[in-house]
């Protein structure tokens, strides 16, 4: 459809754009993201395995280069559904962590950020309804209770057509069987 085609890039262009921007500016997002990052990640540095980077820096960049790798693939429709979760899940860290409006003291910084806040709400409930969306299709719940259905049926048609056969074949025995004693008859007589 036109507007998937449509609205997907216009939807990933923030996020592409935001990886960009945070790959080229990593250490002034790390230094936004630190208080959150110490808070999560960093509460937990020492249990975490080696290869799990902890320093903000390399979490921002991770962040970057999956938004732009799942910004990519949203915009041309490549695992459109997979890639508006994993765009969603890097957006709520770094609204969180981006725009907390409600420890700031300053009234201009604060609505400013309150903005930003909720325009990063709107863009993940754009995100629910991708992740969401199964191009018209019916969902794989619906496919698989339908499938279910038309299975069930199938096996009664078979139960049934069976139960016939078994009837008919009963039928044929017992007529078989009466001639059978009637010869039978016929020779001892």
């Amino acid at each position: 459809m036109i507007l998937r085609r449509l609205a997907r890039p216009l939807l990933a262009s923030i996020f592409i754009s935001g990886g960009i921007n945070a790959l080229r500016q990593a250490e002034g997002h790390a230094e936004a993201a630190k208080p959150l990052l110490d808070s999560t990640v960093g509460r937990y540095a020492d249990k975490l395995p080696a290869q799990v980077p902890t320093d903000p820096v390399t979490l921002v960049k991770v962040d970057a280069a999956l938004k732009i790798a799942a910004g990519s693939l949203f915009a041309l429709g490549k695992a459109p559904r997979l890639s508006a979760l994993v765009l969603l899940g890097s957006l709520v860290p770094t609204t969180v962590a981006g725009h907390p409006f409600w420890a700031e003291k300053d009234e201009q910084a604060k609505q400013q950020h309150l903005v930003h806040f909720l325009k990063n709400l709107g863009l993940a409930g754009g995100l629910m309804i991708a992740a969401a969306d199964t191009h018209g299709k019916p969902s794989l719940g619906w496919r698989a209770k339908k499938a279910a259905q038309v299975a069930s049926k199938q096996a009664q048609s078979i139960q049934k057509s069976a139960g016939k056969q078994a009837q008919t074949w009963q039928k044929t025995a017992e007529k078989q069987t009466r001639k059978a004693r009637k010869r039978a008859k016929q020779l001892t007589n």
